[in-house]
């Protein structure tokens, strides 16, 4: 990876720095999950949100803590069930009776960071309670708009094994996660480690780890990130990619124009936190598949055959010509 230059006397953290920061300290943990941490980051910076699927057990929920804990984002959960309201998320107001008067209760969706543990329980109604928050990054409470804090950001959970009393995210709130990403199981030598961490610090887990990055800097980081070049060719590359999906055989409603901004500036914060001021087809190409995987539907035939979206994603990667896009030659980092 390559070393950002900048003044020694300059304090601020450069993308880069924040990266190396939370995925060292969340490491003192957690193995193995270098892109899941790398994703996140991007993220946050993006003031976007994200979606793990993975069995239980995968340190799913431990590594969203993990990453709030070293990024000094507040945290909050919500362990989603069918008998969770909307009023349980965002709030509502409570009568006061020694006052007489109503007071506003604000739900755990005012914090920086919320985990949305096992989304796919909730029913459609509460699931819909958070597509304002992401969407606007404000909630209406009994028609009172409460703006939600700087940065905000959902980790939704979900386990893709479970069929029986659970409930498909709508298209509309899928398309709004910038990534999905499928936590998989560790294989056996990553599992060994863990073994032996864990047997010589049984109590190891998020309290073990310090804050190594403040919010403030998180928001500052946003304004680097905007300034990184993208070349022409790379933006005809995303939008091979997103028109691709749309033209699929197996796709009935391929990706949206969202699926093209979210490439554009997922693939931005990568070339930063990697060290660039500008983007190669590289930052997309990594991207491509949680970018697009959640965002397909696909057709009745598809279905029938057991095609599945990441299937149909590989195809689409591959069936792209990358484009040679050559380094810029004044500046090879974000400073």
């Amino acid at each position: 990876m390559t070393r950002t230059n900048r003044d020694p006397g300059d304090d601020v953290p450069t993308p880069q720095e924040i990266y190396e920061r939370i995925d060292t300290t969340v490491g003192q943990v957690l193995i193995g999950n270098d892109d899941a941490i790398e994703q996140l980051t991007i993220a946050v910076l993006t003031g976007s949100h994200l979606l793990l699927e993975g069995v239980p057990g995968v340190a799913k929920t431990t590594m969203a803590n993990l990453f709030a804990r070293a990024s000094g984002l507040d945290y909050r959960r919500i362990q989603m069930t069918p008998d969770v309201l909307p009023a349980d998320i965002v709030g509502t107001h409570v009568y006061r009776e020694h006052t007489g008067e109503f007071e506003l209760r604000r739900g755990p969706i005012f914090t920086n960071l919320i985990v949305a543990d096992e989304i796919n329980r909730a029913t459609p109604k509460t699931q819909s309670a958070l597509l304002e928050a992401m969407a606007e990054n404000h909630v209406t409470i009994e028609g009172t708009t409460l703006e939600l804090p700087d940065p905000f950001m959902v980790i939704a959970t979900q386990n893709p094994i479970e069929m029986d009393g659970v409930f498909e995210l709508p298209e509309a709130q899928r398309d709004r996660f910038q990534f999905k990403l499928t936590v998989d199981l560790p294989d056996r030598e990553v599992e060994a480690e863990l073994l032996d961490r864990f047997d010589s610090e049984p109590d190891l887990g998020p309290s073990a780890i310090d804050q190594v990055v403040d919010p403030a800097v998180l928001i500052n980081a946003r304004q680097r990130i905007y300034a990184v070049f993208v070349a022409e060719p790379v933006k005809q590359y995303i939008l091979d990619l997103v028109s691709r999906t749309r033209i699929h055989p197996d796709v009935a409603h391929g990706a949206s124009p969202r699926a093209s901004l979210t490439f554009l500036h997922g693939a931005k914060a990568r070339a930063a936190i990697n060290g660039r001021n500008y983007v190669i087809p590289d930052d997309v190409k990594k991207l491509a598949r949680s970018v697009l995987v959640h965002r397909l539907v696909l057709n009745t035939e598809a279905d029938i055959s057991d095609v599945r979206p990441a299937d149909v994603v590989a195809d689409v990667i591959e069936s792209v010509d990358v484009p040679d896009v050559q380094p810029r030659t004044d500046s090879a980092s974000v400073s």
